[in-house]
């Protein structure tokens, strides 16, 4: 693949590895692990370790012993990949809508022009993006591309595509969907990106600006899936959806599984090693676990209070820990929603921060107290509004001398908290507190109820309402259009630029609306920026900025090491970040038995 000088550079700037681990090998360092994160979970809502719907992690968890898997003869191919979602997809059609339930599910059957690279052993924020049914991009200045397919590349054989071979008339279609006035990825598509087909295999893109992101953009398993032109009225995408990626849909049968072949025509030599997979849909926690337990699934996501126990228990299981790339956080109402709301006043705003005892968050979380004296090695850090998994590259620690005097607002001052709620006058006026009590995990709402109970502490008066994940949350309140106060996830961007878009910027899911100028320019800056160092300040100045104003409330979930156990069978264990795990990591699993 092209590599640009940004990410020559960029690269040059280590992130510590993590390890893959046998559990009897785990003595006094620890376990490492990731479950669901992002807009999934990152404890008990587990699909195997980012194989499934939700999305993947990093680490950052300081010096990790590492030991490899089993000598073995090599990858040996056939079996069932066998783990659990805990929500049926909220749409089947990857441009139906935002949800990581959605973007999940198409990185199955599904291809783009580019993905995330992943090797055992590497941490997932070290991967450079790689071609999957692209074969090159090259540009002599960041700002027009030329994008070449791979011939040969093969949709799957079913009725009526049948196996024909993918073209850019495909990848045309496919965009124009994507930037369609109603498709809710529109606004992830930067402002004068055109795209045109030379032939049947070339590509043009031209954009407004130079870009040191343009690969990682292609590469976002939340932007562009390339579906067959048949799906325009040809059949029905939702009851049969078609592409060419590594996996079929077999059986879909709701609340209950979802079952894919591989694709024997994929266009990566030699896998998917696997035959299959099977999604056994289980929302509950203690049901999932008691099916790892059976031997009837090869990976879950583990709650940290059971890390110890079930280490002792199922000695052989392997192990993987990682820090997150998650973001839990209080987002207020826009103006056009609640005018004179008391967040309108940024002290209000920096109060709730000063409410939130982001220790004890990250305790209630990931148990870091039991862990660490059980000599495990795990994760303190805080977010920003730019999560700790992103590394230093982009992230500013809150309690760092960088974040200036902005670092009181992440204290925990429930004192100070108290003084600014009277001063603005908002301790007298009610206001609806919500989140979703059925889209992440039981963890989940313990920890939004615990933030709740912190505003209680300042003095403010939340009335607490629990949404339905489909119907209300991911379809209002994550959009913006609600009143009140809301506590949620936020997308596991894989580019740190996506984070700013998605919360300052046009996209529809701003969740609260925010347009400030200062992060505006800083954005735009970053945007074109190709020197690492000067993006990396850009980044953190943003971050200095969000933190006067407090437009969001980061907290730590996302910001502790979350496990997930693996069967000792399993072999070929990778992570990847963002929702593209069923094409970056479920293809070269194997099981050695």
């Amino acid at each position: 693949m092209a590599e640009t000088t940004y990410w020559t550079r960029a690269l040059q700037h280590p992130v510590s590895r993590r390890g893959v681990l046998r559990g009897a090998a785990v003595g006094g360092m620890g376990l490492a692990g990731a479950a669901l994160i992002g807009c999934g979970s990152d404890d008990d809502g587990g699909d195997g370790g980012g194989d499934g719907p939700p999305a993947s992690s990093a680490t950052e968890t300081g010096a990790t012993a590492t030991a490899t898997e089993a000598v073995s003869t090599g990858p040996k191919s056939g079996g069932t990949w066998r783990v659990n979602i805990a929500l049926d997809p909220t749409s089947l059609d990857p441009y139906g809508n935002l949800s990581y339930t959605t973007k999940g599910f198409a990185a199955y059957v599904y291809s783009r022009l580019f993905r995330i690279d992943s090797q055992p052993e590497a941490n997932p924020y070290d991967q450079l993006p790689t071609e999957d049914i692209a074969e090159s991009a090259e540009s002599t200045d960041g700002q027009h591309w030329t994008v070449k397919l791979r011939q040969g590349v093969k949709f799957h054989d079913k009725d009526p595509v049948n196996g024909r071979e993918l073209t850019t008339e495909d990848v045309m279609f496919s965009w124009g969907r994507l930037t369609a006035p109603e498709s809710p990825g529109a606004n992830l598509v930067p402002a004068g990106m055109q795209v045109e087909a030379v032939d049947d295999y070339t590509l043009q893109f031209s954009l407004a600006e130079p870009s040191p992101t343009f690969l990682e953009f292609l590469a976002d398993a939340n932007v562009l899936w390339v579906m067959p032109t048949e799906s325009d009225g040809g059949y029905d995408p939702i009851a049969n959806p078609i592409g060419s990626g590594p996996w079929m849909m077999d059986e879909y049968a709701a609340s209950s599984k979802l079952a894919f072949v591989k694709h024997p025509e994929f266009h990566v030599e030699g896998v998917p090693y696997m035959d299959g997979v099977e999604l056994a849909i289980i929302p509950e926690y203690a049901n999932f676990k008691a099916q790892f337990e059976a031997g009837n699934q090869h990976s879950f996501g583990v709650r940290t209070t059971d890390v110890l126990s079930l280490r002792d228990q199922l000695p052989d299981t392997q192990w993987i820990g990682e820090l997150t790339a998650g973001l839990y956080f209080l987002f207020f109402s826009p103006e056009d929603m609640d005018p004179n709301a008391p967040w309108r006043d940024e002290r209000f705003r920096q109060a709730v921060s000063m409410a939130m005892d982001r220790d004890g968050l990250l305790d209630l979380q990931y148990s870091v107290k039991e862990l660490s004296e059980a000599g495990l090695d795990v994760s303190t850090l805080w977010n920003n509004v730019i999560p700790a998994g992103h590394g230093e590259r982009f992230w500013l620690d809150p309690k760092s001398a960088g974040q200036g005097p902005s670092a009181a607002f992440f204290e925990y001052n429930p004192d100070e908290a108290a003084k600014l709620v009277a001063a603005v006058g908002g301790a007298d006026q009610p206001f609806k507190y919500q989140y979703t009590g059925n889209g992440y995990s039981s963890t989940w709402v313990t920890y939004a109820e615990a933030a709740g109970n912190w505003l209680t502490d300042i003095g403010l008066k939340p009335e607490t309402e629990t949404q339905d994940y489909s119907s209300v949350y991911i379809t209002n309140t994550f959009r913006g259009n609600f009143n009140g106060v809301a506590f949620g996830i936020e997308t596991p961007f894989p580019e740190p630029g996506s984070w700013i878009e998605r919360m300052f910027g046009e996209d529809p899911a701003n969740h609260g609306r925010i347009n400030d100028p200062t992060i505006t320019d800083l954005h735009g800056q970053q945007r074109v920026e190709m020197d690492p160092e000067q993006r990396s300040e850009l980044f953190h100045q943003i971050q200095v900025r969000h933190a006067e104003m407090m437009y969001y409330v980061p907290t730590t979930g996302g910001g502790g090491t979350s496990w997930t156990a693996y069967q000792p069978e399993v072999r070929g264990m990778r992570r990847t970040r963002g929702y593209g795990g069923p094409t970056e990591n479920t293809p070269y699993y194997w099981l050695d038995v």
